[in-house]
Formats: structure tokens, C-alpha cells, sequence
């Protein structure tokens, strides 16, 4: 799978994940399905997760600078905005290629990232259970953390 087909299916399960945090959150509020929220929220958190995983190493595969990677990162926590980002970034060519699985002539090619993602790209499977792991591990924590609590109201 190229760069551009890996971030455009993790973009695009971000935003449908989107919709299933929503359609839990009417649901919730609206029918009082608490259930929904739960099960739709779990979903778009590994999902969201995941996408952050996937941008960072599609960013640093493409040589985007870091304030590129930030935005990609950013686009998750806006609902829907991980698409558009992804047809910009097709627009101007910034998905092009393939995976960069040899050190170049570029000057970052010797970077700890670029280590890191040519280690990565040598061993996918491992690779892949090591991210799904990772992403498990985050997610586990995060739900043993809970929500954020709103400040208590005043007066």
C-alpha cells in the first residue's frame, strides 16, 4: 500500500468515526442510549489514535516539515477535517511516492526519524502489531484516565 492510499483510508475512517461519535452522542442526549457514546466514542478514539500514528509516519516518509505533520495531526480534533486535508495535500503533491525504504542523498535522510522509518519499512509486520500495540496501550490508558471533568459551575 502506497503513502498516499495509507493516509487516505486512515483519513477518511477518522471522519466516518466522526460521524459514528455523533450519531452516538444524539443518541445518548437525544434518546438516552448512554450505550452509544461508549461504543462510538471507543471506536473513534482507537480510530483517532491510529490516524495520528499514520500521519506522523506518512509525514516523515513524504520529508513534510514539522508544522505539516502538526496540522495533520490537528485535523483529526476538528469532525471532518482529516478529508479535506488529504485532497489539499493530494492537490499539491505532497502524497506522491513511494515508500523511502533506502537512506538518499537528501541531508534528513540520516535523521533519528528517517532511522526510525526506514527500521519500520524493513519490518512491516512487526512493524504493525508494534503500532496496534502501541495504539491499544495509549487507548487503555486514556480510557483508565476517563473523560475530562468539567470545572464545577459557580454560583
Amino acid at each position: 500500500m502506497s503513502p498516499k492510499r495509507l493516509y487516505r483510508t486512515f483519513a477518511v475512517a477518522e471522519a466516518i468515526t466522526w460521524t459514528l461519535l455523533i450519531a452516538g452522542m444524539v443518541l445518548k442526549y437525544g434518546f438516552g442510549v448512554d450505550i452509544a457514546v461508549t461504543i462510538g466514542g471507543g471506536i473513534h478514539g482507537f480510530v483517532f489514535l491510529s490516524y495520528a500514528v499514520i500521519a506522523v509516519v506518512v509525514g516523515v516518509n513524504q520529508r513534510w516539515n514539522v508544522g505539516r505533520i502538526a496540522f495533520a495531526l490537528l485535523t483529526a480534533i476538528v469532525p471532518y477535517a482529516t478529508v479535506p486535508f488529504e485532497l489539499w495535500l493530494v492537490r499539491r503533491g505532497h502524497l506522491e511516492g513511494d515508500w523511502r525504504r533506502e537512506r538518499g542523498d537528501h541531508p534528513a535522510d540520516g535523521s533519528f526519524p528517517n532511522r526510525v522509518l526506514r527500521l519500520v519499512l524493513a519490518r512491516p509486520f512487526v512493524s504493525i502489531a508494534v503500532g496496534v500495540i502501541g495504539v491499544a496501550a495509549a487507548f487503555t490508558v486514556l480510557l483508565m484516565i476517563g473523560p475530562p471533568v468539567p470545572p464545577p459551575s459557580v454560583g
